[in-house]
């Protein structure tokens, strides 16, 4: 599993522009991609401020979203909205979020250049914390 949340915070006068393209991204994702589990776009409190929150089955489906026809035909028009992005890897609390956890993946030797573009600016890592966290959670899990 690889699950993210990308903060995203849009220029000003930009957002209707954003919230468009974002849209039909949003379609041709659900639409075209079978290791999509989620992909969801969140107005935050603040004016221009984003939250996509996306999980696919693996790091591979992640790398596959990013280099899509869909996505890669968005991702000029979207970088000329944004002021600001961050992407954080995130991981599910087992028993308080549906999804499985967020697993170690590789690049993958056979990817080809705009794989390993993608890879190079968004590695996938689990959290050191994370795994101490799941033990101790299998470990009170066991005990009660």
């Amino acid at each position: 599993m690889a699950t993210l949340l990308a903060h995203i915070r849009i220029k000003p006068g930009c957002v209707a522009r954003f919230e468009a393209i974002v849209r039909d991204l949003y379609a041709a994702s659900h639409a075209s991609e079978p290791a999509l589990r989620r992909y969801e776009y969140w107005r935050g409190e603040e004016p221009g401020l984003y939250y996509c929150f996306e999980s696919f089955d693996d790091y591979a489906g992640f790398i596959a979203h990013e280099v899509g026809p869909h996505h890669e035909e968005a991702a000029q028009p979207l970088m000329d909205l944004v002021a600001d992005f961050r992407l954080e890897w995130v991981d599910p609390l087992h028993g308080a979020a549906p999804l499985p956890e967020t697993a170690d993946a590789p690049p993958h030797a056979d990817w080809g250049e705009r794989e390993r573009f993608y890879a190079e600016m968004f590695p996938h890592s689990v959290a050191a914390w994370w795994r101490r966290a799941r033990e101790e959670s299998k470990e009170e899990g066991a005990v009660a």
